[in-house]
């Protein structure tokens, strides 16, 4: 009898497929309405009387909701399931941009950002989900196909947006088709195939005997149907190295049901984000900060650095914006083959991409000739996207499937982190030079590339700490 417990989520092929497919759509239409709003909210919000920093202010607010609230979101779906939690963001979020559509006065517009500032976290879900349906394996094959097909989304939006803004009252009808197109995500994800769903464990533990081990995947919640595909890890036997104190062995997570009073919910949410937090994952997470600061800073002041070294008009310049953001989202669908290439070894490939891109940020902001910028350009889109899909693979590796919400989540906050530090640190940078933000870029990615040198001579073959292996 083979020795195998409860840890990956498994499904019938044909559903399986089938969900995956339609979580690639759901990604898609997501960042698709997303971009239609985006290029038109600093208008609008000044439209209504909003002075220069007040518009600052009221801009920031989404950023700093994400920044709180991205953990905690991620860290509920783990608890509550990821339909539940993937059903709340999508309508509460339709509801944001149905009151952005309604928004004829600055405070309206306020109100109508705090619902997608705390909600806005579907994405993040449909990542986590897509981590709880294939193996490791699979998992930066499918991640990659996912960040493609929103990246489409996202390039094809502004041209609508823009088409829509031409006719009068452009910005609302943006606003309400952006909050359709979200309910249309929510009941697309209620008649995903739920019930068709099963959770089957396939961890192979060689020390567990065949008693634990039957005893561990014939129990009723080994195979029970999930329809809010959360986990339900309660009853997967223990390792030792989870017994021990002080141990940083992956947790057991237990599910909690989404009828449980609130104050569980969030107990069980406060238990998750504490683990995490008080895990051995500071150096990944660190690496995440300091290359989303320098990729940010890579793109701060693009626009003007064009036109103050090159003399490029800004037809030009989004001309070449789009090409990149173009090979971007097809890096994507490399993500997969690199990764096979690499024996799936995601700790040496983030390596490599980081040098790659600390040398393609230098390359750029040193570049004597709009041809040198174009080249950078080109493999700084696809080094990036891979980059983003390797860390995330090794957070998940580290902090395990069952916290995936909570990793992808906590993911997410370190970025916002990011995206409140990058507009400061490069004003700063700009008062120097116009190749001031992208050089400073430089030196924060050779920061992360120093790191990542230190670290990974520490980390196994999961990315976890040597020490950490040896105590399990």
């Amino acid at each position: 009898m083979n020795n195998q417990k409860c840890s990956t989520l498994y499904q019938k092929p044909g559903g399986r497929t089938r969900i995956i497919q339609c979580i690639y759509v759901v990604g898609f239409m997501d960042l698709f309405g997303v971009s239609m709003i985006i290029p038109l909210l600093s208008h609008h919000v000044k439209a209504l009387g909003a002075s220069p920093t007040v518009a600052g202010v009221v801009g920031s607010t989404y950023g700093i909701l994400q920044l709180f609230s991205s953990t905690i979101v991620g860290s509920w779906s783990d608890v509550v399931g990821r339909r539940y939690s993937l059903l709340t963001c999508l309508l509460l979020s339709a509801l944001g941009y149905g009151l952005l559509g309604m928004s004829s006065s600055i405070a309206l517009f306020v109100l109508a950002r705090i619902p997608v500032g705390l909600f806005k976290h579907s994405l993040s879900i449909c990542r986590a989900l897509l981590s709880d349906l294939v193996s490791e394996a699979e998992r930066p094959l499918v991640m990659g196909h996912f960040n493609a097909a929103s990246s489409v989304g996202f390039i094809l939006g502004p041209v609508v947006g823009g088409y829509l803004t031409e006719h009068e009252g452009g910005f609302y009808t943006s606003s309400f088709t952006c909050a359709v197109i979200f309910l249309a995500n929510a009941g697309l994800v209620l008649m995903l195939p739920w019930s068709e769903t099963l959770i089957h464990r396939k961890d192979t533990n060689s020390n567990n005997s065949n008693n634990d081990t039957s005893k561990g995947c014939h129990d009723s919640n080994c195979r029970k149907s999930v329809l809010n595909c959360s986990h339900a890890n309660s009853h997967r036997p223990v390792s030792p190295a989870e017994t021990e104190p002080g141990s940083r062995a992956a947790p057991r997570w237990r599910e909690v049901s989404l009828l449980q009073p609130a104050w569980r919910q969030l107990s069980s949410v406060g238990s998750k984000i504490h683990t995490v937090a008080s895990s051995d994952m500071w150096d990944l997470f660190l690496v995440r900060l300091l290359m989303a600061i320098a990729i940010m800073l890579y793109y701060s002041n693009f626009s003007l650095a064009m036109e103050e070294r090159f003399s490029l008009t800004p037809k030009v310049t989004g001309y070449l914006i789009s090409y990149s953001s173009t090979l971007g989202a097809l890096a994507g669908f490399l993500v997969g083959p690199v990764t096979q290439l690499y024996g799936n070894n995601m700790a040496a490939l983030l390596l490599h991409s980081t040098l790659l891109t600390c040398l393609l940020i230098f390359l750029y902001a040193a570049a004597p000739s709009v041809a040198q910028v174009l080249v950078s350009s080109t493999f700084f889109a696809i080094s990036t996207s891979i980059g983003r899909t390797c860390i995330t693979d090794l957070e998940l590796q580290r902090g395990g499937v069952q916290a995936s919400g909570t990793l992808i989540g906590a993911g997410q906050s370190v970025t916002a982190v990011g995206r409140v530090l990058a507009p400061l640190l490069s004003g700063l940078a700009q008062e120097f030079s116009p190749c001031g933000p992208p050089s400073l870029g430089v030196l924060l990615a050779l920061a992360a590339v120093g790191l990542l040198l230190v670290r990974i001579p520490k980390w196994d073959g999961r990315g976890r700490t040597k020490k950490n292996q040896n105590a399990e």
